[in-house]
């Protein structure tokens, strides 16, 4: 097959947006022909990288509106208008090379978001709208403790989510799109509402089987300290906050609590276990290189992720391909890859239920080994069977071909 992919993001040896634009596209062309669009800015390390490992069957078109080939990532609202941009100029290139080309299938890969267009869908071609993702928020019982910048983050993005699915180009997006593939629950329901017919569940989230095979050597360490750990951004949604209260409640003997990442949040974070008591058991380690974050991993026991509103978390599968159970909220993308098996999901009724129900679980691991490595066993099962990218894509494989207008009855196919 002929294949279009639209990848915004897309940057080899990347988590997040970027990781699963190139994580995607390469794995599509191992099986089709694939041509993709994305941004200048990623021209240099896809090409440094296809140099490396060459792919016959991928090809890149890069571009920028108006040449405005800016690193816009860490300005939200710039990003957010550069993208849509980009998005038009996307629809005229797409039928450019349709005319030359003649796609069999065109798909939208990054970003991972349900509330802006793609015009893609405008092509006279079967549309995959997916993975998105967007529809999760922080439930409004948790805003008493966001500072008034957390709170106004919120307002501003529920105020987008709401005006772009007023977007009339998001709701031809939806009615046209043969399939919607959905990260969440949540963004499902969005979708439906939207007007897409077809929608499945499918997470952005994925393995390669290098770095499976590097987590699954992180051998669990001895039971004691017991360690749990947080890795991620310190902003508000990241629930950061919750983790230290449950930590504090859980009183755990010669346990320990590693977070690792930064941001704004992280004086008030210290500030909060300083009040609670536990500041010689909390340790900060700022933000790490990725190597330094996997070993800070290989001395810990449980994940710790109390996000508020997410539609991936990369962090959970890796901490499962790495054999440590997670305790996560019932949100969001870390709710579809968590299950009872793996790790422990938390309902998200109120701050102070969450902290007692988070400490319960890191109590009820603490105590158990046995439950923890039974718990990281089937958790590095489950990242096998279901977030390999080999996988992933295979099983997307037959969806693909489902697009493609079927032979009428009655015709035949002769191979010479």
């Amino acid at each position: 097959m002929k294949i279009l992919l639209s990848a915004y993001a897309c940057e080899p040896g990347c988590g997040s947006e970027e990781g699963v634009g190139w994580n995607t596209v390469r794995q599509v062309a191992n099986h089709h022909e694939v041509w993709v669009l994305t941004r200048i800015g990623y021209r240099a390390a896809i090409e440094t990288e296809l140099d490396r490992h060459p792919v016959p069957n991928l090809h890149f078109v890069y571009f920028d509106p108006f040449n405005w080939t800016e690193d816009w990532r860490n300005k939200q609202g710039l990003v957010q208008f550069h993208y849509y941009l980009w998005q038009i100029q996307a629809y005229f290139l797409a039928r450019q090379l349709h005319r030359e080309i003649g796609f069999d299938l065109v798909r939208h890969v990054t970003y991972v978001k349900h509330w802006s267009p793609s015009f893609l869908v405008l092509l006279p071609v079967p549309f995959i709208w997916g993975p998105v993702g967007g529809a999760e928020s922080a439930p409004k019982a948790f805003w008493k403790d966001f500072s008034r910048r957390g709170k106004v983050y919120e307002l501003l993005r529920n105020l987008a989510q709401s005006v772009g699915e007023q977007d009339p180009f998001v709701r031809l997006t939806a009615k046209r799109s043969c399939v919607g593939l959905a990260t969440t629950q949540e963004t499902a329901e969005r979708l439906r509402s939207l007007g897409v017919k077809n929608v499945q569940i499918a997470s952005q989230v994925g393995l390669s089987k290098e770095e499976i095979s590097q987590l699954a050597h992180h051998i669990l360490p001895d039971d004691s300290p017991i360690r749990f750990i947080t890795v991620g951004r310190l902003i508000h949604w990241k629930g950061v906050h919750l983790g230290i209260r449950a930590f504090a409640l859980a009183q755990i003997p010669k346990a320990e609590y590693w977070i690792v990442g930064d941001g704004r949040e992280r004086q008030q974070l210290e500030a909060i276990a300083h009040s609670l008591g536990v500041a010689d058991k909390v340790r900060f380690w700022g933000a790490l290189p990725r190597q330094e974050t996997l070993s800070k991993i290989g001395h810990c026991h449980v994940l710790v992720h109390p996000s508020l509103h997410e539609s991936g978390g990369f962090v959970c599968a890796e901490m499962m391909a790495a054999g440590r159970p997670v305790i996560c909220l019932d949100l969001g993308g870390p709710a579809v890859q968590v299950t009872e098996e793996t790790g422990i999901k938390v309902a998200a009724i109120d701050p102070e239920q969450v902290a007692r129900d988070v400490a319960a679980a890191m109590t009820r691991l603490a105590e158990d080994p046995a439950l923890r490595v039974r718990m990281g066993q089937a958790g590095q099962k489950r990242v096998q069977e279901v977030f390999d990218w080999d996988l992933k894509e295979r099983l997307l494989l037959d969806l693909y071909e489902k697009m493609l207008p079927q032979p009428a009855i009655g015709t035949s196919v002769t191979a010479e």
